[in-house]
């Protein structure tokens, strides 16, 4: 990850980090729910929860492991996400790292779980985001669950995606779609063992301003929206009233794949 660009993520969520913490989307959601059942975790596992943004993944799954060590790029997110999980209370467990995802500060073979939930799409260098995650995963029994968001295959609609992202968020660098994710995950020495595919709908105010926008952002960023083609408010579902965008619902990818062990 370049520092130029290290620098500005963490800008962006030191700013940007009370939003993320309180927000209850990412607090609750079937994803973590799916994980959860996928990932069937025990109270031998020792968990690393990349990009922990506000902690909520980690703390969903601190009592079903031994210990979960929540990593973060940015340390005012990570501060953020220890006062959120110390006012929730009932979890003495997990512990808290400044870390690149593109170079963990773990030794190999140090986790037997490892998840990463809506975060990727930062990363300016997935392929090797995900081989740190295989390297840092034991080679017998690692298992990991990502889930971010689905690009949609239509490339017109891919296009939109991406815009709007970085219209909001300027640390926004790239999703990818279903078989773009499997190609890379298992180029990184994984087997995906299953996909699942969650919709969620995004309450537009709130969305565009817990990235930060000012007024004028979000009006352009409205704009965008309102003035799409017809099938990207289908694909969307972009709910609008009065001339103003009230919400809209894209897909969430869950891919849950195992470390492949060579003897």
């Amino acid at each position: 990850m370049s520092t130029d660009f290290k620098k500005k993520v963490r800008e962006q969520f030191g700013r940007t980090a009370e939003g993320y913490v309180r927000d209850q989307g990412f607090a609750k959601g079937d994803d973590l729910d799916e994980a959860a059942k996928l990932l069937n975790p025990t109270h031998e596992d020792i968990m690393l929860d990349v990009a922990c943004g506000g902690g909520h993944t980690a703390l969903s799954f601190a009592p079903l492991v031994r210990s979960v060590v929540a990593s973060d790029l940015t340390m005012q997110m990570l501060k953020k996400a220890q006062e959120y999980i110390s006012d929730e209370g009932g979890v003495d467990n997990i512990t808290f790292r400044e870390a690149d995802a593109e170079d963990l500060p773990f030794p190999s073979g140090s986790f037997t779980l490892l998840t990463c939930r809506i975060a990727p799409h930062h990363f300016p260098d997935v392929p090797r985001a995900l081989r740190e995650f295989h390297r840092v995963l034991r080679r017998q029994g690692g298992r990991m669950v990502i889930i971010d968001t689905l690009l949609p295959d239509d490339p017109e609609i891919a296009e939109f995606y991406q815009t709007m992202e970085k219209m909001r968020d300027p640390t926004h660098v790239q999703a990818y779609n279903q078989q773009e994710w499997i190609q890379m995950i298992e180029a990184a020495g994984f087997q995906v063992e299953t996909t699942r595919i969650f919709n969620k709908t995004h309450d537009f105010p709130v969305w565009a301003k817990r990235a930060g926008l000012k007024r004028e952002g979000v009006q352009k960023l409205a704009k965008y929206f309102i003035d799409s083609p017809a099938k990207v408010h289908d694909y969307f579902q972009i709910e609008t009233f009065a001339g103003e965008v009230e919400s809209y619902t894209d897909q969430k990818l869950l891919l849950y794949a195992t470390r492949i062990h060579k003897k």
